[in-house]
């Protein structure tokens, strides 16, 4: 069991990133076009030594507005708008398959969103249809569907596992109605299991729930029943999200009442009950947010030092090319990052003139491939040595991330991890502050305009 220590919770609790990718968005710029895009597509698959395909879509579309939602969302209920949304994805599968190699074998396959279920299951099938008639899977593909339990029908998940999905991940966030009612999410407990048993009926893998914790009204005490339930119910992952307010950059979080959201002290109480909760009743702590069974894939990967992360969270498949399709979606392959178009009419626009749909990108330069293997390292290892780095990259690791090394100091002395001539060993608290380890080695960390973006590391 972990045992959390609020004291250096309090003193490393500040804005920094998640780390799915580096160098993280705030970087991507506008003169990366779609030109830029197309050549790197076409280096890579001209490669001797091809990666695998990892495909993600992005499908915008939800029912009603949550008010604490970060993502990319438009709230609509016309199908038509929606239907030519998928025709437009099409097209955009259509222009990448004209340039991929025929040999390209795709491991993994995830549909996010918005909530992607508020497809009906016509378009699902219309849809997942067309992408498996496109691409070519091996055999124990992850393929993964996120979905809303609200509008949810048994059809929508015949739909997707008649399709090959085999993962669902769902959002509960809280059980308790008053928080429920505070950010306009009502989601009965008696619709949500019923969607569970959906699930494990119709034979899916795997079953992720995400829980929110710093949501208006929420208290230790009320937490702990929603943190009960879900134990009881017994997910194989858990992914417990610190809400940030940031009306700022989201303008329907005004919809939120700031008194009603609980005191950092409290968030921090909140979070070390759930931590010490859940890793002392089976569960295991993947990183970050993440907390999965013994004998789950992200478990083993991680004791078997094969974890990987992109911008989907932690994964299992290290080394893939990562082509994100749909408004807002970032594609990552070796040497570049691309995000598409973040609106329909921009997107539409350039699949019209049969280019990729591209806002903006970055190429990454040597420092940037050191700095992301380093962060990489110790955010899925939580160690790094530092001889593996010095091969790789023929430098001299002390003299190279100096700064880094010296700003380790105060983290030494709280026992967040421990420093060797070889490398680094974060301890059990350290991995609950990996992202603040992890930002001494990250180039660009000090860009005050950036610091903004970020949500608070705990």
């Amino acid at each position: 069991m972990f045992e959390v220590d609020l004291k250096k919770f309090k003193k490393y609790d500040k804005p920094g990133p998640r780390y799915t990718s580096y160098p993280t968005a705030p970087q991507f710029h506008e003169n990366f076009t779609h030109k830029d895009f197309l050549n790197e597509i076409i280096k890579t698959n001209q490669a001797e030594k091809k990666a695998p395909l990892s495909l993600y879509f992005h499908l915008p579309y939800c029912d009603t507005l949550c008010y604490f939602c970060g993502c990319n969302m438009i709230v609509t209920r016309n199908r038509d708008r929606i239907r030519e949304y998928i025709n437009y994805v099409k097209r955009e599968i259509d222009l990448l398959k004209s340039y991929l190699a025929d040999d390209r074998i795709a491991v993994q396959h995830h549909w996010g969103g918005g909530t992607p279920t508020h497809l009906n299951p016509d378009e699902i099938n219309d849809l997942s249809s067309y992408i498996n008639s496109n691409f070519a899977f091996i055999e124990n593909a992850e393929i993964s569907c996120e979905i809303d339990p609200r509008e949810l029908k048994k059809e929508h998940l015949e739909a997707l596992r008649n399709n090959r999905f085999n993962r669902i991940s769902m959002g509960v966030q809280d059980f308790n109605e008053k928080v429920q009612k505070a950010v306009n999410r009502i989601q009965p407990e008696e619709i949500t299991i019923q969607a569970i048993q959906w699930i494990r009926e119709l034979g899916f893998e795997s079953l992720n729930l995400d829980l929110i914790y710093g949501l208006p009204h929420q208290t230790v005490d009320s937490f702990e029943k929603t943190v009960d339930k879900i134990i009881e119910i017994s997910p194989d992952r858990i992914a417990v999200f610190n809400y940030a307010h940031v009306p700022w950059m989201k303008k329907h979080m005004t919809l939120i009442n700031p008194e009603d959201i609980p005191v950092p002290e409290v968030k921090l109480e909140i979070l070390k009950m759930t931590i010490e909760k859940l890793t002392s009743n089976g569960y295991e702590f993947i990183g970050m947010d993440h907390f999965a069974k013994p004998d789950d894939e992200l478990t083993i990967a991680l004791k078997e030092k094969k974890l990987y992360r992109n911008f989907q969270g932690y994964s299992t498949h290290a080394g893939t090319d990562l082509y994100a399709l749909g408004i807002t979606s970032i594609s990552q392959l070796k040497n570049i990052y691309a995000q598409n178009h973040k609106t329909e009419k921009e997107y539409y626009s350039a699949l019209n003139e049969n280019i990729f749909p591209i806002h903006k990108g970055y190429y990454l330069t040597d420092d940037d491939h050191l700095r992301r293997e380093v962060i990489m390292k110790l955010m899925c290892n939580f160690e790094l040595n530092f001889s593996e780095i010095e091969e790789k990259y023929k430098i001299n690791f002390n003299e190279y991330f100096y700064s880094g090394l010296t700003n380790l100091k105060e983290m030494i002395e709280d026992g967040l991890l421990s420093l060797s001539y070889g490398g680094i060993k974060v301890n059990q608290i350290g991995k609950l502050l990996i992202r603040n380890i992890a930002m001494n080695f990250d180039g660009f960390i000090e860009r005050q305009q950036d610091k903004a973006r970020y949500s608070r590391t705990v």
